[in-house]
């Protein structure tokens, strides 16, 4: 692990997308900053995705993170949504990409896991326990903040810098990961 970076968290989103730095020096950490970009104002999907590139490079230009630790998209009831919901993840990880910043993927569940042990916790107790580990004064009013700021914690308590998102314990997890390495 890293004795010192900076790692930018990301909730991807098409109505709001929230963002959390986090400072790491040696088994330390402290919080940078976290906010959001609200979206819903652009009724326009493609303006939404330039305005998810533009913001995701902005803090990168403003903070220098060294890593970016991002939320997947969990499938859902409704396809669209997930794909607009990926579209969002796309362009923020491009922006990051074009600094040359290593992208770091987590699930939901795995982000929720490493944060309060429980990968089913609600965002009013993802946010609490960052509350408590980070010491910061009070919640934000969207909780799309701190679940940004939960993936950039997440990641700094996997210890990952090999630029994958975690060990396998199976073939079945593996192959839920990486659906086209299986022969059909």
């Amino acid at each position: 692990m890293a004795s010192e970076r900076i790692i930018l968290g990301i909730d991807p989103g098409t109505n709001v997308m929230g963002y959390g730095l986090i400072y790491q020096s040696g088994n330390k950490i402290r919080m940078i900053t976290m906010g959001i970009l609200k979206l819903s104002q652009y009724a326009n999907h493609a303006l939404k995705l330039k305005k998810i590139f533009e913001r995701t490079l902005a803090l990168v230009e403003e903070y220098h993170p060294d890593e970016l630790a991002i939320e997947a998209p969990f499938y859902g009831k409704n396809v669209q949504s997930m794909l607009k919901l990926g579209r969002a993840q796309g362009v923020a990880m491009a922006a990051a990409l074009y600094k040359d910043l290593p992208i770091f993927e987590y699930s939901p569940k795995k982000i929720k896991q490493a944060i309060t042990g429980n990968g089913n916790a609600s965002k009013e107790q993802v946010a609490g326990m960052l509350k408590n580990i980070l010491d910061f004064p009070e919640l934000p009013q969207k909780l799309d903040a701190t679940d940004g700021l939960a993936a950039a914690v997440c990641h700094y308590f996997q210890g990952n810098t090999t630029g994958t998102s975690g060990s396998y314990h199976s073939w079945k997890s593996f192959l839920k990961d990486h659906p086209e390495r299986l022969k059909k």
